[in-house]
């Protein structure tokens, strides 16, 4: 089947079965940030953003996105290095394999939410598992991210 998405902003013409998901759509056409860690739909690694709003594309058949605009981590360069500093200041990057869907859920976040409390943030993040850091390093990071740009 042929489908027409518009991936970071520029629009391809996508060959897939009627099945796929779209998190392998995304990895064939090259966006490899957008990862595969649980087949369940638990782990966030899969987040990206369908017409601005986080979706675990793991979920999200690709037939769906038809003339639909889907950002990844690929397409958020900026604002993914603006807080990944503050992941690395935080020792909170650690192996890194949850970072890009943790990454895409905090910019989300921040865009949606003004001024969270530590509770809203935790609630926002709660389908993003990492099971090297422990969370407290990945919330100082956040917590600092989001309280920064506020005042900015």
């Amino acid at each position: 089947m042929l489908v027409h998405i518009f991936i970071n902003g520029e629009k391809r013409k996508v060959h897939c079965q009627p099945d796929a998901m779209l998190l392998e759509v995304l990895r064939d056409a090259g966006c490899k940030s957008v990862k595969c860690g649980c087949d369940t739909t638990n782990c966030g690694l899969c987040t990206v953003w369908l017409d601005g709003k986080p979706v675990l594309s793991c979920s999200v058949p690709a037939a769906r996105v038809n003339e639909r605009h889907v950002t990844t981590l690929e397409g958020i360069q900026d604002e993914a290095e603006a807080f990944g500093k503050y992941l690395v200041g935080e020792g909170a990057e650690q192996c890194g394999f949850c970072s890009p869907g943790l990454i895409m859920n905090v910019v989300a976040m921040k865009k949606e939410l003004d001024h969270p409390t530590d509770d809203e943030i935790r609630h926002y993040l709660e389908g993003n598992l990492c099971r090297c850091t422990g969370y407290m390093g990945q919330m100082r990071a956040i917590r600092q991210y989001v309280d920064e740009e506020v005042e900015a």
